[in-house]
């Protein structure tokens, strides 16, 4: 594939992944049965100011970024159009998906959104144009403090679900199995989406370790 070509892929992965991140994140407001991490807190923190909850993930991944600067992060093309592109997606599929109300259209809805979360960070990730704010919060910690990948993602995934719900984001059995299942899901998929490098090499093996360090629980 050439350099050309590889970009173009790239930049198509990138921007779709963060698309459907947003779509994802959306199906799983609507499921109601519990939300990631972080969209506990953004849902929270919508339900406090009024904003919509795309709005608060933009105004969120904006205030995370401002923390790179003094854990010497560099952002890349990747980190910034995640704090947009994923809030925007959020609202435009909350806008155009009707209220659910019966638990049989719920779980399907929460699996859904469950799986396509794996399929976007899978996508966005492969295209290596940065991590997102909050990845890249919790690699700079770890490099700060010394302290290992998996207890800065857990300490600062437990803050954020706890602040989240003290402020009436929703916690349940879909915040459980999204923590179980995003792992393996992410995974499966970088390896589906992963863009060879100029070398004909793998890109998820050459680039696989802090991948990994990412994706750990």
């Amino acid at each position: 594939m050439s350099t050309k070509n590889r970009l173009g892929r790239r930049l198509i992965q990138l921007y779709v992944g963060l698309a459907l991140y947003g779509v994802s994140s959306a199906l799983l407001v609507e499921a109601g049965l519990g939300l990631e991490p972080w969209g506990v807190l953004h849902q929270g923190l919508a339900r406090l100011t009024g904003l919509t909850i795309g709005v608060v993930s933009i105004v969120v991944g904006a205030a995370v970024l401002l923390l790179w600067i003094p854990l010497r992060q560099r952002p890349g093309l990747g980190t910034v159009s995640n704090v947009f592109v994923v809030g925007l997606a959020m609202d435009g599929t909350l806008a155009l998906v009707p209220a659910v109300h019966s638990l049989a259209v719920r779980i399907p809805l929460l699996l859904a959104g469950i799986l396509l979360n794996g399929v976007a960070t899978g996508l966005y990730i492969s295209a290596r144009f940065g991590p997102g704010p909050r990845d890249g919060l919790m690699t700079g910690l770890h490099r700060r403090t010394g302290r290992s990948i998996r207890l800065m993602r857990t300490a600062i995934e437990v803050a954020v679900v706890a602040t989240g719900f003290t402020l009436g984001g929703t916690v349940g059995i879909g915040t459980v199995l999204y923590a179980v299942s995003i792992g393996p899901l992410a995974q499966l998929f970088l390896r589906v989406f992963d863009v060879p490098s100029a070398s004909g090499s793998s890109t998820v093996v050459a680039e696989g370790q802090p991948r990994r360090a990412i994706l750990r629980r």
